[in-house]
This record gives C-alpha cells, structure tokens and sequence, in this order.
C-alpha cells in the first residue's frame, strides 16, 4: 500500500517531465514569459508604463524642449499622443502651471480621446460640458502662416461617437494665408457594409519633420457582417492602396470586411 502511494505522488512529476521533452509548455512557462513576448498583452502594456516601459518618441512643435514652447491658452491641447502603431507624443503649448500629461492612459482627467488619439489639456477635462451632436463644436484646429497650429477644446463629444469636419475657413493676415477648421460630434455608423464597400478609409500622412512615424486619420464607414471583421491598420489584409496626393504627401488606402 505504502508503494503504492508513492508512485502515485510521483505520477505529476513524471507527467511533467513527459509534457517537457515533448515540447509542450506547463502553465507556469506561459505565465512567467507572458512579459517577455512580444505578442503578449502585458509585454504591449510595458510600453506605455511601468519600470521596464519603452519611452515614447517625443516631438516639439516649436523648438526642442518644454521651455520652447508657448503657454498655453485656456483649453488648448498642450500634448497630442497618437497610439496608431508605436506610440509618439507631440508637444504643442506648456500648461501654466503642472506639466502636461504625458499618460497613456485616457483616465488621467486631462484627456479628450477620438479614435487612436488622445488630445491632452492642461485644465481637468470635467470643466468641459458635453456636445450635442451635430450642433456643438467640439474642437478648432486653427493652422497659422508659419505651419504651425493650435488646437483649442470647447466640449466633449458623447461616448461612443467621433468628430468630423463641420467648417473650414480660410483668414489673412500680414505673414500670409492661415485656416481655421472646426469639429463637431457624430455618433459612429452603425450601418451594415454591402457586398464590396469599404469598411475604413486611411489617410496616411508623411511628414518631412518627422520621418519616423506616419500621420494616420481612420475613418469607419460601416459595420461588417457576422464573422467578419474591418482591418485595423492600413498594412493589414484587405486594404488596398488608393489615390496619392502629392502637394500634402498623402496616400489614401480603402479596408474591406475580411
């Protein structure tokens, strides 16, 4: 009986070993390289926070640290940080006070978010009132002479909608021409993709100041069916490249349900 009982308690330490050399991996295998792989939830978390995070490539609008900046106005997004593909961080304006939010979280109270950007202001985003769709403003992009911009917050649009262009106007003034565009909410489309329509559209941007990185504008135009899915990003399967606009180095590119 006492024998007995002893080859049974070695039955897990054997199965063990036989799970080993056959190559399969153990439970405790995947858990302790789950921050080591690359594919791995966690690995991809490391990115943004934590003691081993990669920083985030940062670029300045003006200048190449903080005290070239200009102060920012009331509600002007001070850090703009795009997380389509590696994220990278944009610093617009230094806030007056504290620093401006370098978090890649959308909950750190000073954060607008719309698709893969995240709009950083340097006031608590609760002091600003919910959009009306359709109706309120919800940003203004104002793009000066010399190129560069300013964006300036006036509400929030509901969860679960985006923004898109409502106006456009051009303005004079002595150091040239400057364009003002405003945003207003939408709610996303919850219209059924037919048969050879495209589900997403690309705007894929080339910046000669920042080689690096691609500017990316995604726009949902419908659902895809059951079972099927939109890609995410403009070099998955079943997006096709589509019409160059060359003064802007712009390359549009179509998704299609897959």
């Amino acid at each position: 009986m006492c024998a007995s009982s002893e080859y049974l308690s070695l039955v897990p330490v054997m199965t063990s070993l036989l799970l080993v050399v056959a190559g399969v991996r153990l439970p405790e295998d995947i858990l302790n390289e789950r921050d080591n792989h690359p594919n791995s939830v966690y690995s991809q978390k490391s990115h943004f926070g934590g003691g081993r995070s990669r920083p985030v490539k940062t670029y300045y609008q003006t200048g190449e640290k903080d005290t070239d900046l200009p102060v920012c106005s009331p509600f002007s997004v001070c850090g703009k940080l795009d997380t389509y593909g590696t994220p990278w961080l944009e610093k617009q304006c230094r806030c007056p006070g504290k620093p401006c939010s370098e978090s890649a979280h959308s909950r750190d109270g000073h954060t607008i978010s719309d698709r893969t950007k995240q709009y950083k202001v340097c006031e608590p985003v609760k002091k600003l009132k919910r959009c009306k769709y359709f109706r309120d403003i919800t940003w203004t992009n104002i793009m000066y002479p010399d190129n560069t911009t300013q964006q300036v917050m006036h509400c929030r649009c509901p969860k679960n909608s985006v923004a898109y262009l409502i106006k456009r106007h051009a303005y004079q003034t002595d150091n040239g021409v400057g364009y003002q565009f405003s945003f207003a909410c939408s709610p996303q489309t919850k219209l059924k993709c037919q048969r050879k329509e495209p589900c997403r559209l690309f705007s894929v941007r080339k910046s000669a100041a920042r080689p690096e990185v691609d500017e990316v504008t995604m726009s949902s135009l419908c659902s895809c069916p059951h079972n099927h899915r939109c890609p995410k990003h403009h070099l998955d399967v079943g997006v096709v490249p589509g019409r160059v606009y060359s003064d802007d180095a712009v390359r549009t590119y179509s998704g299609y349900c897959m």
